[in-house]
Formats: C-alpha cells, sequence, structure tokens
C-alpha cells in the first residue's frame, strides 16, 4: 500500500531535520508579510470565551453550543466566529459541518478561524498520529470556510532538547502546511508557552518553515513575565494571520488589566490585516462582561 502524502513528506523532513539543515539553511523561508499599510481589522469572539458553557461541569450536560454561540456572535453583532475544535460533538460527521455552515450563513456570521489541538514536539514515533489530527481539521475548517487555524507547538519532551523540539516542529510545520495548502488554509503557530514561550524561540520556527500558508497566531496575553509584554508581541506581529485578543496580560508575574488599544496599534502598527478575535478568559461570567469588551474593540477596530 502507498504511503499517504503527508507520510512521506513529514519522513523527508525528519531526515531534514536530523541534516540540521532546516533551521541552517542558505535562506529562510519566510519574511514578515509585506503590507503596505494597516488593512481592515474585522471584530470576531472565540469559542473559547464560553469553554465551561460549552463543554459543561461536574458531568452535567453543556447549557451551549456551537450553534448558540454563532447565535450569540449575531446578537452582539459581531461579524466573525471561531469555532474551536474543542466544542464539536465528539460523533460529529459530514452533514453536522454542513448544517453549521448554514446556520452561520443564515445568521450573517463567518467562521473567522479555528483551533486544533496538536502537539508538535512529541517523540518522532508520535507525530504522525499528531499530523493526521491536523489534517482531518484543516479539511473541516475548509469546508466551514475558516481562512486559518491556530496549532501549537508543544514543549520539549522528556529526554529531548529545546533545539531538537525546535527543529522536529519546524519539520512538522512544514509537512502540515503542505496539507494545509491543498485545502486554501493558512497554519497559524500560536505563541503558546512551551518552545514558543520566548519570541526568538517561536521566530526559528517560523522563519524555518517554507510556506506561504505559513504565519503566526497572535496571542496578546500569551507571552508572559517580560518586562515590556507589547515590545516582544511587537516582534511577531508582523508574522501574523490571525490575531487574538486577550483583556489581562501578566506583566512582572502580575496579572494585569491589558491596555487594549495599544494591543491594536501593535497590529496597525504592523500593517496587519484581518481578524481580531477576543478571546475573554478574565474572572467575570462571560455573558456579563463580554459585550462591554466587544464595544471596546468596536471602537478601536
Amino acid at each position: 500500500m502507498k504511503e499517504s502524502i503527508s507520510r512521506r513528506h513529514f519522513l523527508a523532513g525528519v531526515g531534514t531535520l536530523a541534516a540540521g539543515s532546516l533551521l541552517t539553511g542558505p535562506a529562510f523561508a519566510i519574511d514578515p508579510f509585506d503590507r503596505a499599510q494597516p488593512g481592515p481589522l474585522k471584530l470576531s469572539l472565540a469559542a473559547y470565551s464560553f469553554r465551561k458553557e460549552l463543554t459543561g461541569s461536574k458531568g452535567e450536560q453543556a447549557e451551549m453550543t456551537l450553534f448558540d454561540f454563532v447565535d450569540y456572535c449575531r446578537e452582539q453583532q459581531v461579524p466573525g466566529a471561531e469555532l474551536t475544535s474543542y466544542y464539536f460533538p465528539e460523533d460529529f460527521d459530514d452533514e453536522y459541518v454542513l448544517k453549521l455552515k448554514q446556520h452561520c450563513q443564515v445568521a450573517g456570521v463567518s467562521v473567522s478561524g479555528g483551533a486544533i489541538r496538536n502537539d508538535f514536539c512529541v517523540d518522532p514515533d508520535k507525530l504522525q498520529a499528531e499530523l493526521d489530527h491536523v489534517e482531518k481539521w484543516i479539511k473541516v475548517y475548509a469546508q466551514l470556510g475558516a481562512p486559518a487555524i491556530r496549532v501549537f507547538a508543544g514543549k520539549v519532551a522528556k529526554g529531548s532538547t529545546p533545539e531538537e523540539a525546535i527543529e522536529r516542529c519546524a519539520s512538522a510545520c512544514q509537512t502540515a502546511c503542505e496539507i494545509a495548502a491543498k485545502h486554501g488554509v493558512f497554519l497559524a503557530l500560536e505563541n503558546h508557552g512551551g518552545i514558543t514561550a520566548e519570541p526568538e524561540d517561536m521566530l526559528k520556527i517560523v522563519k524555518a518553515v517554507d510556506s506561504p500558508w505559513f504565519g503566526v497566531n497572535f496571542d496578546s496575553g500569551n507571552f508572559r513575565n517580560f518586562e515590556d509584554v507589547y515590545a516582544e508581541l511587537a516582534r511577531i506581529a508582523p508574522y501574523a494571520v490571525n490575531a487574538q485578543v486577550k483583556v489581562e496580560i501578566v506583566q512582572n508575574d502580575k496579572k494585569v488589566p491589558a491596555d487594549i488599544g495599544r494591543i491594536v496599534d501593535v497590529l496597525k502598527n504592523a500593517n496587519y490585516g484581518g481578524w481580531v478575535a477576543l478571546e475573554y478568559e478574565a474572572a467575570e461570567p462571560p455573558r456579563e462582561a463580554i459585550p462591554e469588551w466587544l464595544d471596546q474593540l468596536k471602537g478601536l477596530l
């Protein structure tokens, strides 16, 4: 039986990784996106903002579905919804995806993106399963019309080194982007701790991937304990193909309210254009707090 394309390309990538050339070749693959001026910034809301409502707690049934979440976005006059994969039913099928797509269209809400729970730092013998998982969700999100999908790097596996983890992740991202390109979907690597906790390590991965369908998911709340979080965010903003705004940041080991206007300015200064999703994680109940934050973002975007 023939190996799948993803399998062949993955194994080729591992060979390159072993040779150490992925990160040390004569030219890095992507530069900051060439944007002459800021583009339109479009407001979205991430389903993760309602994570408790969408999953339920202590064995109780969830009080909200993704269909309900789309309706909430419509009620709040938010044009985009990020339909995070974690909240799809376990047994969903193509019929469910098409019903969800139809529901979004009727509601006048675009699917701004999605997220895949993956780990590209796992041991090499487990990486193919991660790639298969990513491929499944690329197809789902492409069917929904999402332009970009958030993916994650992971953290250094036991017995490995940071350098090995970075190269392993870059190789996996390269293979995953070859799949994403066939479906016209961007993969957006999120700054999400682990080997992407530091901007310089994150950019090593980004610059090693040779694909026009790869970039960064700019998350304003995920760089932690820097003296100037906004300056660190500015380093990754030129590579962004999707953006998320949180209402809090961690500055010098303390969680503090975010300066939303300053975050938006970072994106504008990088000439970013595209979706800007509110991902609400603060303590106040989301139904009570989110409308005010959406209003603030509407004024800024």
